[in-house]
């Protein structure tokens, strides 16, 4: 066996998981499993894990990582809020299509992880991820369409994230992206009217807040 630093162990270790429960399912990710996949010992996986919590919770930020938006950098400022959000949800939607296979082990990731008590905390973290995600891509929209939101970033983030699981695990059942699509574009629709131009407003300005927000 080849020595290589412990953060390069880690990482073929996790890839080697990734492996292992894309093609089996989470539940065969075990520690054994693991070692077979990536030609070690039992003793190199528990070296560079203490226990399978650690290497499960490696495993969802690794899957966070590969689910991240690409092409948001692309969208230009300027534009109206509406064409925006277009151009966001249209980005996020390609990312989603794109690792069909990670969003479905994703999804295994955390009902697994909500079965043990003890592994409740890598469901946790894995959307703690993605409100963080969410909350990122919301203050991108808001500088590139010149806009503020009327709802906290924090807020409207987890409610990005319930309506495009929502659309995600349609999707990974029906297989109708386009539908699917649609469905976000018109999610897209309504958040363009949780913002309000940022002419004319102080920094100080208080800003209306919707009815039942």
């Amino acid at each position: 066996m080849n020595r290589m630093p412990v953060a390069e162990r880690r990482e073929q270790l996790v890839e080697a998981a990734l492996a292992v429960a894309s093609r089996d399912g989470i539940e065969a990710a075990t520690v054994r499993a693991v070692a077979a996949e990536a030609g070690v010992s039992l003793g190199v996986v528990h070296y560079c894990f203490q226990d399978k919590d650690e290497l499960l919770r490696a495993m969802a930020h690794a899957i966070t990582e590969r689910n991240a938006v690409q092409g948001l950098d692309q969208i230009p400022a300027g534009l109206p809020v509406e064409t925006v959000l277009e151009a966001a949800i249209g980005a996020l939607w390609a990312s989603i299509t794109g690792t069909r296979g990670s969003q479905l082990l994703s999804y295994e990731l955390t009902t697994s992880s909500l079965r043990h008590p003890e592994l409740n905390q890598v469901a946790a973290e894995q959307y703690r991820g993605q409100w963080t995600t969410a909350q990122q891509v919301l203050e991108v929209v808001g500088r590139a369409g010149n806009v503020r939101w009327l709802v906290p970033t924090e807020e409207l983030a987890r409610v990005v994230v319930a309506v495009v699981d929502g659309y995600s695990l349609a999707w990974l059942v029906d297989d109708n992206a386009e539908a699917a699509l649609r469905g976000l574009q018109g999610f897209g629709t309504y958040l363009a009217t949780l913002t309000v131009p940022v002419e004319g407003l102080s920094d100080d300005a208080v800003l209306p807040v919707p009815a039942g927000a």
